[in-house]
């Protein structure tokens, strides 16, 4: 599960000044996790830019683009909302031009076309390609009866795409869709069963990301440790991860969303070993009781979780764990929630994250009985999330007097007085800040940086000389 948070697209310099009236001006607002930003930046990089003018500012939008996530019911009242306030520009501002793409419109098309008539297309996850296509037929009247069509993109190397995030760091997704069917999931349904890049289009692309002065690349999926599973060239994540720590000029290799069942002996020795690969996995356990993971569907049990754990530690010893679970999956008694606040305060994780149940139409799960109250759930949620910040609180202060590295990001969102940044153990948009107290550096560097303090979620350091 990824983080939901609106993220509005920043382009800088990439369509020239050039400022002709003859192009339409665009704003896109994405919602939802990293993979959904990269599809928003593949849908930006598909409009030729003599015709086609990015903007950030909606109000001097003709064309507003909403790309939605729809994976829980908390991300599909935030696209809702976002759509009904970007269309007050259609009487307010410029915009001749309503689109919402993505997951909602690829699960929801009826419903949507029904309830939204505010909006002018809706377009699926699999129809960047054809954007300037239905653009121009909708700006001329014509507005395709059925536009979306079914989840089977996948963009490669050679595949157009505007980059919004900071130039020093990039997702780059590996792999579309996902097979392993966990019964409250609505991925495969949205997204199409997995679908791998070969190992030479995700090395291209990297390496382009790198000459282009990126230091850190986020590699995404649904699932990570499945790469290559449905290809038969040879793809699997520990050879890519051979060939991308050979590229000259990358500094950290992050992997995010590793399922545990995926997380090999030859992997683990080989974040150990290579500098370049972060020891941070992102690994899911969604929840420890075996008769609730057995109806998740999940295929890790507890004894293969703690295993697993085991296993981690032994090979990287300071590696930072985050993981994601879920409280009031149906059926869950007081005694299987106090099983899992038990193990989560045994302290395994660095970071973690908690979601309430969404009882999800078309999933396995929602016909399940002894569905939860969404008042024990939200009790639950708390308890797990208290718990969970005294244990952040403690591994952040044992970090207190050590050297760390820390990529530098700008000026804090608090003061401008105090720079901030990341170290190794921080993800991008998921997991706090360094501050930094003395020391001057560019945005984008990577220093040695002394910890002095500690939140719960955030770090304070002084830059030094090493």
């Amino acid at each position: 599960m990824g983080r939901r948070v609106r993220l509005a697209v920043i382009v800088r310099g990439l369509y020239g000044k050039d400022k002709s009236l003859s192009k339409h001006t665009v704003s896109l607002v994405s919602l939802g996790c990293p993979k959904n930003l990269v599809d928003a930046e593949v849908m930006l990089g598909h409009l030729p830019a003599d015709r086609y003018e990015i903007v950030t500012d909606e109000s001097q939008a003709e064309i507003i683009i909403v790309n939605t996530c729809a994976f829980i019911r908390e991300a599909k009242e935030e696209s809702v909302e976002t759509i009904l306030e970007v269309a007050d520009n259609k009487l307010n501002g410029r915009c001749r031009l309503l689109v919402v793409s993505g997951c909602m419109p690829q699960r929801y098309q009826v419903e949507l076309a029904e309830d939204l008539p505010e909006v002018d297309l809706f377009l699926g996850t699999a129809d960047a390609p054809r954007l300037v296509e239905l653009l121009d037929a909708s700006l001329q009247g014509v507005v395709p009866e059925h536009a979306i069509g079914l989840p089977d993109y996948l963009y490669d190397h050679a595949t157009p795409r505007v980059t919004s995030s900071p130039y020093y760091s990039a997702y780059v997704k590996i792999a579309e869709g996902c097979s392993n069917h966990c019964s409250y999931c609505v991925i495969p349904s949205i997204r199409g069963t997995l679908r791998s890049r070969s190992m030479a289009s995700v090395v291209a692309e990297v390496k382009r990301l790198v000459d282009e002065g990126v230091k850190e690349i986020n590699l995404i999926a649904q699932d990570v440790t499945a790469y290559g599973a449905d290809r038969d060239d040879g793809a699997a994540l520990v050879p890519l991860l051979r060939e991308l720590v050979q590229i000259e000029g990358l500094t950290w290799l992050r992997l995010l969303y590793a399922y545990p069942d995926g997380i090999s002996e030859e992997l683990l020795e080989l974040m150990a070993a290579e500098e370049k690969i972060c020891n941070y996995l992102d690994l899911p356990i969604q929840h420890i009781d075996d008769s609730m993971l057995t109806a998740m569907n999940r295929r890790v049990d507890e004894a293969g979780i703690r295993r697993l754990l085991e296993q981690i530690r032994e090979h990287m010893p300071e590696a930072t764990l985050r993981t994601s679970l879920i409280v009031g999956f149906p059926g869950e008694t007081d005694d299987q929630f106090r099983k899992l606040l038990a193990f989560v305060e045994e302290g395994h994780f660095e970071r973690l994250g908690v979601f309430r149940y969404s009882r999800e139409e078309g999933t396995a799960a929602a016909t399940l009985d002894s569905q939860v109250p969404e008042r024990t759930k939200q009790a639950r949620y708390r308890r797990l999330m208290k718990a969970q910040s005294r244990i952040s609180y403690r591994k952040n202060r044992a970090l207190v007097g050590r050297v760390e590295p820390v990529l530098v990001e700008g000026y804090s969102d608090e003061t401008d007085l105090l720079l901030a940044g990341r170290a190794v153990c921080q993800a991008p948009d998921v997991d706090g800040q360094v501050y930094i107290t003395a020391g001057l550096a560019n945005v984008g560097d990577i220093v040695s940086l002394k910890i002095t303090d500690s939140s719960e979620y955030d770090l304070i350091g002084e830059i030094v000389e090493v």
